[in-house]
């Protein structure tokens, strides 16, 4: 009982030209391109300088490059480990700041169309995305929008479908 009350959902909805992830709960929503500014210095380890919106304005040196982990032709994750270091960003956002603090139930929802549906590689990489950003337990849902009592509840439109527990 005292788990419930502490329990934490993210919404996160991907797409190439946004991520948006919602907690239903406090209503705290970050929304922003999917892109990740990398300086890779000729000595040394390539480093993080900015995420989302703030990325453009970071690439000011050669060395740096500003990579779409959400945009591929085939796929709609192209690089596992910079996509999972933009939600991990992003997610960061939208936690509360509180002492206690319980990894959070994500629900992944990959926006667009994907002919032919998801493949299970496809599936497991959404949520081990999330797992990767700090999930306790990742979803991946296939359908409309959920609202934020929908994700609360864990009650979904017949119309979609949860194609991952």
């Amino acid at each position: 009982m005292l788990a419930q009350f502490f329990k934490q959902f993210l919404y996160v909805q991907l797409s190439p030209e946004r991520v948006t992830i919602r907690d239903p709960k406090t209503q705290d929503v970050v929304a922003e391109v999917p892109e990740i500014a990398i300086q890779h210095p000729a000595s040394g380890k390539a480093k993080i300088l900015a995420v989302g919106s703030a990325a453009r304005g970071a690439a000011n040196t050669p060395d740096t490059e500003i990579l779409n982990p959400f945009a591929h032709p085939r796929s709609l994750v192209s690089d596992f480990t910079v996509a999972e270091q933009v939600l991990k960003a992003f997610v960061r956002r939208v936690r509360s700041r509180s002492l206690i603090q319980p990894n959070p139930v994500v629900i992944v929802h990959p926006l667009g169309q994907h002919e032919g549906g998801l493949t299970q590689v496809e599936i497991r990489a959404f949520r081990e995305l999330a797992l990767g950003a700090g999930a306790s337990k990742a979803l991946v849902w296939r359908g409309p929008n959920l609202t934020d009592e929908q994700v609360l509840s864990g009650e979904y439109p017949a119309t979609g479908s949860m194609l991952s527990e």
